[in-house]
């Protein structure tokens, strides 16, 4: 029988770390509903010392995931530890992740301690965790450039101490297949007690080796996988979940191993992740991306049409895309709306679909042909849970190479009141900002701008993320409409709303000090 390999997944911790992912509460808990559907088996929820918001967070995650094991990260610190347990103590299954850096590079020049004195306050710090919890998982941060015979007496000394899972991060993505695959193999070969723990691989991508080398380590011997949805982390990242889990499923051959994972949710969790953070997935992304199974070669097209496997190693329903559609147009009722919806994988009751439909229509008198993805990102928009202070109501704008580009916009207040203002400015969607910021006067500075098209041709629906800085906070926006300008001027206000959102209302996304 296969050996089990547990799936630790670190979005709303690591992943939240990425530069610009912005997550409030009710967004963290919608997604660790996801993770529970999707069978990860333990859901790291944040670090509940770096703020209020994030002790919040992985409360809130503790109340209502039962499935899961919730995690809360901590250094190793008493009063970390003591915070960890009290948010983490409504949960079923409760474990505190602790720990500390273990390479000399680390130890000499960030934590200024000796060896000794690391492996105490490692060894210290499981001891006071397990006062709270039996789980106690210990990272030793840069394992991956530390010295092996240092790093196994570590390892010993805090599994005596009580802890029951042992993270080996390659924290800064440095280590190739071979070396990280031997480095947990000198782990599991030369500490006397490590039957007593669970070997943990916790990997970055900053070489682009995060998922080969977290499979080297399972082949050698580790049984937990630490990764984000997506791929999204610190820098480069960290070790995306779909790929590790798919590639052990595809090549049972090579790993006689299996996981918890209903793999038929991970698509819809990877769109998820995707419009909660506003981070894009990039079309050619493995497993998800949006051209993960399209074919556009003539003698891939004739190939697959007689024999799916003949280009396809995976059956694109196993990660839960479906290869079936129906075309929705305007002349589409309600029915096949609902339909194609609940394909997708949505639910709603029929006051949610009139509302949806009226969204759809709109669309579609603008389209020929409306796609999965203009309905996924239709459902999104319409579900939003920031609350809305402001409602963009009306855009226009005269511009041209020979005139002052010119915008004038109609919001709607949360009380009911509409204003209408104009300005001009550099191109039609700056004069839109500056129309905006006249009436809504929140000062921020706008740091990205991008866009891109949902779907195909000249009436494809598009996509606008920005990200606006206020003070030393980032906040992220996205809008979706047929014309540039107007969805342009959806993402600044919803970027808005999460801006005065978060004023009023402090939500989880402080800085958090480096992790492994």
């Amino acid at each position: 029988m296969p050996e089990r390999v547990y799936i630790f997944d670190t979005t709303l911790r690591d992943g939240e770390q990425s530069p610009g992912a912005s997550l409030n509460v009710e967004e963290k808990l919608e997604i660790a509903r996801q993770l529970e559907r999707l069978g990860v088996d333990v859901i790291e929820a944040g670090f509940p010392i770096s703020s209020p918001g994030d002790f919040q967070a992985v409360q809130a995650v503790s109340r209502i995931v039962r499935e899961c094991t919730v995690c809360g990260l901590t250094r190793a610190v008493q009063k970390d530890i003591d915070t960890a347990a009290e948010a983490l103590k409504e949960a079923v299954r409760p474990r505190i992740h602790t720990g500390l850096g273990v390479s000399d590079v680390h130890l000499q020049h960030k934590l200024r301690i000796s060896r000794e004195e690391a492996l105490e306050r490692g060894v210290n710090a499981v001891k006071h965790a397990r006062k709270y919890v039996e789980d106690v998982e210990y990272f030793l941060e840069d394992s991956g450039r530390a010295d092996p015979v240092y790093l196994c007496q570590v390892i010993e000394a805090v599994i005596h101490a009580g802890a029951t899972v042992i993270n080996i991060p390659d924290t800064t993505g440095y280590c190739t297949p071979d070396e990280y695959g031997a480095l947990i193999r000198f782990v599991c070969e030369n500490v006397p007690n490590i039957s007593r723990a669970v070997v943990s691989v916790h990997c970055h991508d900053d070489l682009g080796l995060a998922a080969a080398n977290s499979l080297a380590g399972v082949l050698n011997g580790a049984r937990q996988i630490e990764c984000t949805i997506n791929g999204i982390g610190e820098r480069a990242g960290n070790t995306c979940l779909e790929e590790v889990v798919m590639a052990m499923r595809t090549r049972k051959d090579r790993f006689d191993l299996e996981t918890g994972i209903n793999t038929r949710e991970m698509y819809r969790t990877s769109r998820m992740v995707s419009t909660a953070t506003g981070i894009l997935v990039q079309p050619n992304k493995a497993i998800v991306g949006a051209n993960a199974f399209a074919h556009s070669s003539g003698i891939h097209q004739d190939g697959v049409l007689k024999e799916r496997t003949t280009y396809e190693i995976i059956d694109p329903q196993d990660v839960g895309i479906n290869e079936s559609k129906i075309v929705l147009t305007a002349r589409s009722g309600r029915h096949a709306l609902a339909h194609r919806l609940a394909e997708l994988g949505y639910s709603f009751d029929e006051v949610q679909i009139d509302r949806l439909y009226q969204s759809f229509l709109e669309l579609a008198d603008r389209k020929k042909q409306v796609y999965d993805q203009d309905l996924q990102k239709l459902v999104s928009n319409e579900t939003s849970t920031v609350r809305q202070t402001w409602e963009l109501l009306h855009v226009q704008v005269s511009c041209g190479d020979k005139m002052i580009p010119t915008a004038t916009v109609t919001v709607r207040n949360n009380e009911g009141s509409m204003i209408t203002d104009s300005c001009h400015g550099t191109g039609p969607v700056d004069a839109v900002y500056r129309a905006v910021n006249r009436i809504v006067k929140e000062p921020n500075e706008l740091i990205e701008f991008s866009i891109q098209a949902v779907t195909e041709g000249i009436d494809a629906l598009a996509d606008v993320t920005v990200r606006i800085r206020h003070g030393n906070d980032v906040y992220t926006g996205r809008g979706a409409h047929t014309d540039i300008v107007v969805a342009s001027g959806r993402a600044y206000v919803h970027a808005l709303n999460k801006l005065i959102d978060r004023a009023v209302a402090p939500s989880a996304q402080e800085a958090a000090p480096a992790q492994p």
